[in-house]
Formats: C-alpha cells, sequence, structure tokens
C-alpha cells in the first residue's frame, strides 16, 4: 500500500488451504485496508475489479462497513487529516510502533449526508480508473519495444551451466564469478547485437552525470531515494530537507528528462523519468543520472526497465556485501538503437500515462482535502 493504492507489481501466491485457513485476513471488495505496523496510517481500498480471492499480511487491518457508511468515503475520511492525526496518536511502542484492533474501533467519524459520500465515492473510482489506463498505457510502451527488437515470445538459453576457456572468461572480463557467464546473458547481448538498426555500448549512446552536487547547507531540496521509486517508472514522492540535513549519498542534482538508474543489485527494477516537479531535486549516488543525445528520455525509461537490459545489469552486479554494478560495467552493456519513429512511438504512450498517473493522484489527493474542508464547516468546526 502505497499513497492510497495498492501496488500488485510484486506479490506473493499462496494455495486456497492456505487461503482458507487464513481466512481472517482474505480481503474482499470495497474492504477498506489499514496498515496497524511499521508505517503506520497508509489506507487503501480493495476495488472491486480487482482480481480476487486475495489475502493479506497480519498487520494490514481488514475494515468491512456494517451498513449506513460509504467504504469509499471512510477511505478518504482515514487518509485524511483527521484520520491520520488520530492514528499517528494511538500509535504504541518505541522501536516499531503499532495501532491496535481495538484502538480503530475507537476512531469516530463524522456522518455526512449521503449525497457527499457518493460524490467521493465517484472521485476516487475515478481515479483509480485513470491510475488502471496509466498502467496500461505504460504496458503498451512495453510491448511497443519488445516487438521492435522481436522480443515477444522469445526465450534466452536458461541452462545454469556454461563452459569458458580462460582466455574467453576471466582473462577477457576479470570476472571470476560463474553467474557472470550464464548462457542467458550471452543470448540477450547476441540478440541486442543482431538488431536492425544497430548497436552500441552505452557509454557511446548515453552520458552518465557524475558530478557531485554539494548542498547548500541553509537551503531547501527535494530528495529523492531507491524508496521513492515506484513500480511503474514514477517517483511517488520525495524527502524535503535543508541541506545540512540531507545524508551524505544525496550528491546528484537532477533535472527534467534525466532517467536515474538504480546501481544497487536487488533494486534494478527502481528506474524513472524525472518529471518537471523534481526539476533540480537530488538523488541518492545509488543511482546512475542517464541522459542520451539519441533516444528520448521515455525510450530510454522502457529500456532500462525491459527484461532484457533488466538481465544485462544484473549481469554486470558484483561485490560482496551489497552488491551494484560499476561505471565500467554499465557502460560496456550493449544497447539498440532504437529507431526514431518507434521513439516518438514509445513517448506518446509513456507520456500520456505520466499524465493520466498525475490526474489519478490529484484526484485521490483531492477527496481528502473535500473531507476536511466539510469537517471543518459548521456543524462540524
Amino acid at each position: 500500500m502505497k499513497d492510497g493504492v495498492l501496488d500488485f507489481s510484486d506479490i506473493l501466491y499462496i494455495d486456497n488451504e492456505a487461503h482458507n485457513l487464513l481466512w481472517k485476513s482474505e480481503v474482499k471488495p470495497n474492504t477498506i485496508l489499514l496498515s496497524m505496523s511499521g508505517t503506520i496510517g497508509d489506507v487503501a481500498i480493495a476495488m472491486p475489479e480487482y482480481k480476487y480471492p486475495m489475502n493479506s499480511n497480519q498487520d494490514i487491518a481488514k475494515i468491512t462497513l456494517k451498513g449506513g457508511l460509504n467504504p469509499f468515503y471512510l477511505y478518504a475520511f482515514l487518509r485524511s487529516k483527521y484520520g491520520q492525526n488520530f492514528l499517528k496518536r494511538e500509535a504504541r511502542g518505541s522501536v516499531q510502533q503499532h495501532v491496535f484492533l481495538s484502538q480503530m474501533e475507537m476512531i469516530r467519524v463524522p456522518l455526512l449526508n449521503t449525497t457527499f459520500q457518493n460524490q467521493i465515492e465517484q472521485i476516487v473510482r475515478a481515479g483509480h480508473s485513470s491510475l488502471s489506463k496509466s498502467k496500461s498505457l505504460y504496458s503498451e510502451a512495453e510491448e511497443c519495444l519488445l516487438a521492435e527488437l522481436g522480443l515477444k515470445g522469445w526465450q534466452p538459453n536458461n541452462k545454469p551451466v556454461n563452459i569458458k576457456q580462460l582466455k574467453e572468461s576471466y582473462l577477457a572480463s576479470g570476472r571470476l564469478d560463474a553467474e557472470y557467464y550464464l548462457p542467458k546473458y550471452e543470448d540477450y547481448t547476441s540478440f541486442i547485437r543482431k538488431y536492425k538498426n544497430g548497436a552500441d555500448v552505452l557509454g557511446n549512446i548515453c552520458t552518465l552525470n557524475e558530478k557531485n552536487f554539494n548542498p547548500l547547507d541553509n537551503s531547501e531540496y527535494k530528495y529523492i531515494e531507491l524508496s521513492n521509486i515506484g513500480n511503474s517508472g514514477e517517483i511517488t514522492g520525495c524527502t524535503t530537507s535543508i541541506g545540512a540535513e540531507l545524508p551524505s549519498r544525496a550528491r546528484r542534482l537532477v533535472r527534467a528528462n534525466d532517467v536515474i538508474v538504480s546501481s544497487i543489485e536487488g533494486s534494478l527494477q527502481s528506474v524513472t523519468l524525472v518529471t518537471d516537479e523534481y526539476d533540480k531535486a537530488i538523488c541518492s549516488t545509488g543511482f546512475y543520472v542517464v541522459k542520451s543525445e539519441t533516444i528520448n528520455p521515455e525510450t530510454l525509461l522502457v529500456l532500462f526497465k525491459s527484461e532484457p537490459m533488466q538481465n544485462l545489469l544484473k549481469q554486470g552486479c558484483s561485490g560482496t556485501i551489497l552488491t551494484a554494478i560499476g561505471r565500467n560495467e554499465l557502460q560496456n552493456i550493449v544497447m539498440p538503437k532504437i529507431r526514431n519513429e518507434v521513439q516518438i512511438e514509445i513517448a506518446t504512450y509513456v507520456k500520456k500515462s505520466i499524465s493520466l498517473r498525475n490526474e489519478a493522484k490529484q484526484l485521490l489527493e483531492s477527496v481528502k482535502l473535500k473531507v476536511e474542508d466539510a469537517i471543518s464547516t459548521p456543524p462540524f468546526n
């Protein structure tokens, strides 16, 4: 749960037997989901169009209504400052805070009129509809790229064994880790090299902004971390702090239309396109800041998040405690020179996707303000 919605891009599955055993944590349509532990106050609603059956973590409260109250209105109320303030006040614990079910039952909810509650429902549904369309458009951009590369339906060699002579392994690459030589990585590289419009190494197609930026102590900055990158390539939020309070890793100044790519193996999917909202923000040195003169930023975004590039990024990772891809490995990754007409098509999909995602965010934020305004006017003030 994040920013009032559920993200299904990294879910786990259980069998029917386990689901039936965990019947108390089943999630049904129109159920309000509320985080009870860790990040207190994350709220989402199980939309009727989601795929069911669905179950959830035990630290997520499932709230169903007995009648007389619209669940979409309750969702908006819990996300408003009134609901959030109650939850933060009731949080218990020193290391990891919790809110208990008995405390949630004591939340007082103002009973605004049915017409207003129905209006809130319409706005929330519209927001989720825009979000769904946004994801579909991004998927179309991905499909467009894979079709252009001829990767739709293609599978690499997934055998876990490869045999190499010393001269074509360590002496050529300097790598001794066996995973580096998996056949699938060779297949992805070979496939990209055969792209009809040509290919080259990343260092010849893209430029990396590696210049350290030293924030001024008393100036305020937006700071983007790995946790701020959504699975659809969006920036879900940021920390706003003065320079003196920023961590030492906050040293990369980003501009609109830069693409930032995580260097950490476990977070390689954290790739995003910097929008105007985050122009002149600072990101962590855990990112590479990438741009290109020949590939538009929208295509770079989709390309870096694509299956072949993700695999080649993973191949380049090295290290012991925290594995990451180094600069030289990154610059030597083979990239396709996507045709301009395909880039334009991909950019159209991605721009529409971003526009709809922003629209969804505004709609879901607006219901909080509407509820707050309604509560702050007589007879509730």
